[in-house]
């Protein structure tokens, strides 16, 4: 005799209960000096700005606006460093305050992992798992290179630049930091840095953790402000490397400066990377794929899948599984550990997307979001889909830094290459086919820095990162981001 069954209702409005980050272990003072010779210092002129959480639009910390003294300060700072302590250090000492510094990182994680989210508004599940320990392990990785130069560039020797200028976005703050700090300083260089003016605090928390490691002063520098202080930084006639990291726009202008003078420089800037999902992918994962590649970090990264190619054959199918996906996402509290999607990094930059959007509909493009209830205070916007959209749109050609798609469909091989390419970027890319042939002849014939193969946003500090055409100039991780910091000779 069989059993009865019994039926069960489920609750179609299921939900996640809040699970938020606590916030009251971190150390945070209400105003931040510029870190200049090992200390902590006012600026000259006594001018500061705050910073806030874009979450709450609270107010977080007043920092110092480095004024062109401070910046003169700083890098006599670091030149003086360079010439009488750091140049002469044994390169297996250099890599042993570089080691001591990513392991103080890693005893710091969950205090840098929350103010990184405070501050710059991303969800704490990526700056708990993805920035922090990868900023961490790019300072293992070059403390491991301190004392094998010779072996990372047979038959040559290597001889330090001198001052690093490094200017550093907000999207990834401290793992900026460390991808540019930490090569400069195993190579024996000493480091200038300015952070984005919005998102500032990890930097200088970073600046605590240096003091704790007793590198010697003025080896590493971190002076904060705004654009006219990264000019300042730009052209000072001491500095021997420029390393920046930001818009095209800003880049070329940096370029156009330091013609002529002799300077280094590396330039990591914008993209606009084609993400192709052929026919013959496993779509669910490439569904995958596709969330992590355009909706991570809101859509703030340089690298991110920004233009969808899908073949004909399973767009139909691949729009309604994604679009589902997109519906299970969470928009919310950066600190929630549910949230996938956290708050826009700044106002400014929010009404950048909005007139994006309105740009999209306006060329006839159709929009899809899903429904979605966004927090009334802060800066906040949905995640987004372009379709009906050709490759003369401004969405399809400009990058929007926000968490923005636009889908086109293709039919061949040779079609969708034609259609990556056309674009003025080349930093990344994606390709989800489960054949490899085919792999090797797309990703061969897209002129593109990184692309990525049945994945997307995978980064290792041995991994050289960086693009072409107007994506920038140079190479940074791995023994690339080690050359860019050395003259061979």
């Amino acid at each position: 005799m069989g059993q009865a069954k019994t039926k069960i209702n489920f609750d179609s409005d299921w939900s996640y209960d809040p699970a938020p980050q606590a916030t009251d272990f971190i150390k945070l003072q209400e105003r931040y000096g510029l870190y200049i010779d090992g200390k902590f210092k006012p600026s000259e002129n006594g001018r500061s700005f705050h910073t806030i959480n874009p979450a709450t639009e609270e107010k977080l910390a007043e920092v110092s606006e480095a004024s062109e003294k401070d910046v003169n300060r700083a890098v006599r700072s670091a030149k003086e460093a360079y010439e009488k302590v750091w140049s002469k250090i044994s390169p297996k000492e250099r890599g042993k305050y570089v080691y001591r510094i990513a392991r103080l990182i890693q005893e710091r994680a969950r205090e840098f992992a929350v103010i990184e989210t405070m501050d710059g508004g991303k969800p704490i599940r990526e700056s708990r798992d993805i920035d922090i320990p990868l900023a961490a392990a790019h300072f293992f990785y070059y403390a491991g290179w301190a004392d094998k130069l010779d072996y990372a560039f047979p038959g040559r020797k290597t001889k330090p630049l001198g001052v690093a200028g490094q200017i550093i976005p907000w999207n990834f703050p401290l793992l900026m930091a460390a991808w540019k700090i930490a090569p400069a300083i195993a190579t024996g260089n000493t480091v200038v840095l300015k952070p984005a003016e919005t998102t500032p605090l990890t930097a200088l928390k970073l600046a605590e953790v240096i003091q704790e490691a007793d590198l010697p002063p003025g080896v590493v520098n971190i002076i904060t402000g705004a654009g006219e202080t990264g000019s300042h930084l730009v052209n000072h006639p001491k500095v021997n490397k420029i390393a920046f990291t930001g818009s095209t726009e800003v880049g070329k202008i940096i370029q156009k400066s330091l013609a002529g003078t002799g300077k280094s420089y590396t330039l990591e800037l914008g993209g606009k990377a084609a993400n192709i999902i052929f026919e013959d992918a496993a779509i669910d994962q490439a569904v995958e794929g596709i969330i992590n590649g355009i909706f991570f970090n809101q859509g703030h990264v340089c690298c991110a899948g920004s233009r969808l190619f899908v073949q004909e054959s399973i767009a139909d199918e691949l729009l309604r599984k994604l679009q589902d996906r997109m519906a299970t996402l969470i928009v919310g509290d950066p600190l929630d550990k549910n949230s996938d999607i956290g708050a826009i990094n700044s106002k400014d930059q929010l009404e950048k997307i909005k007139f994006f959007e309105k740009i999209g509909v306006k060329e006839g493009g159709s929009i899809y979001q899903p429904d979605c209830t966004l927090p009334k205070k802060g800066f906040w916007y949905p995640p987004t889909l372009f379709t009906d959209v050709s490759q003369s749109h401004r969405v399809v050609q400009e990058e929007i830094f926000g968490p923005v798609l636009a889908i086109q469909t293709f039919r061949t091989v040779d079609e969708v290459i034609q259609k990556a390419n056309n674009t003025p970027y080349g930093l990344s890319g994606g390709v989800w086919t489960e054949k490899g042939s085919k792999y090797f002849k797309v990703t061969k014939a897209i002129r593109a820095g990184v692309i990525w193969a049945n994945t997307f946003n995978k980064f290792d500090p041995a991994s050289p990162f960086g693009g072409y055409k107007e994506s920038g100039v140079g190479r940074e991780g791995g023994i690339s981001g080690l050359s860019a910091y050395v003259e061979l000779v």
